[in-house]
């Protein structure tokens, strides 16, 4: 790649032979889940996609480059680095400049699987437009990502703290279709439906990675959503969501975190409030993300 990109040996070898890779992103190990859970998840989700016959890819800054398949070491370093950045494509420049180490959000695996030639990205749910965002105009650097790179990305939707309604209607607008797993209705994280339409519902992995080859071959600009819901029997109850959100909304909203505070802040509330149940649904949807992520990326493999 360049000095600044590093493809691990084993991804490298594995894209050489066009055989099935999997990105994953960082940001879940610093910020997402607590400490020492996001790197306990991680290395389990390295291996549910290696189970199901796909390559991870786990992606971070480290030292001051941009690494694509960080190893077990190097990933344990990242989760124990004082000050991880939270990176976006609009600060990984200037990190990279001055040696840092950052974790990747959704925005900035994108772009750095799409830089090295991954076509799949598992996820646990994709940013979109904030609630309130007509007035603070906060939206996911996630959003424009998918518009621009070509990437199939597996996520339970979009997080659930967000304005879904907006947020799949920006995906409209920008042309990044939604294809829902088995479902007829957008994904709302730690719950299976929004009631938002997808554009397609597609069964199986098989079904997935015809229309992704489809919209890949015909050129069509950007990547796709794959929404797959939480499963059934880890979704949380409704009532304790919608009171947790609640109360989590209310208090952001008191507190007053900005830009990229805003997400960890709901998102440890929200484990808090529902005493720890969405820290286990979010386990949960990320496991199984993963799982279809390598099942699609093994079906995309077999037909390059």
């Amino acid at each position: 790649m360049t000095g600044s990109i590093i493809v691990s040996d084993v991804v490298a070898g594995a894209l050489r032979e066009r055989r099935p890779v999997v990105a994953l992103e960082t940001t879940l190990v610093t910020h997402g889940l607590p400490r020492p859970d996001g790197l306990r998840v991680a290395a389990t989700l390295e291996s549910a996609v290696r189970e199901n016959g796909a390559i991870p890819a786990t992606i971070g800054i480290l030292d001051g480059r941009l690494r694509i398949g960080l190893s077990a070491a190097e990933l344990a370093r990242l989760a124990d680095a004082p000050g991880v950045v939270k990176v976006n494509p609009g600060n990984m420049a200037a990190l990279i400049a001055s040696g840092g180490s950052g974790s990747t959000t959704v925005a900035a695996t994108l772009f750095a699987a799409a830089r090295a030639g991954i076509r799949v990205f598992a996820t646990g749910g994709i940013g979109g437009v904030h609630r309130g965002a007509t007035e603070t105009g906060d939206v996911s650097a996630d959003l424009p990502a998918l518009a621009r790179h070509p990437v199939a990305v597996v996520c339970a939707g979009a997080k659930a703290i967000l304005d879904l309604p907006r947020t799949v209607e920006m995906l409209e607008t920008l042309g990044v279709p939604v294809l829902g797993a088995g479902c007829d209705e957008f994904p709302a994280f730690y719950r299976r439906s929004s009631g938002l339409r997808v554009d397609a519902r597609c069964d199986g992995a098989a079904a997935l990675a015809a229309a992704i080859r489809a919209h890949f071959d015909l050129g069509l600009p950007g990547g796709v959503v794959v929404a797959n819901p939480i499963p059934a029997a880890d979704e949380l109850p409704a009532a304790i969501h919608d009171a947790a959100l609640a109360t989590a909304l209310a208090e952001a909203a008191t507190a007053g975190p900005r830009g990229r505070d805003v997400t960890p802040f709901l998102l440890e509330r929200m484990r808090v409030l529902t005493g720890g149940a969405s820290l286990r649904a979010n386990e949960a949807l990320l496991l199984d993300n993963a799982r279809l992520a390598a099942e699609v990326a093994v079906m995309l493999a077999s037909a390059a």
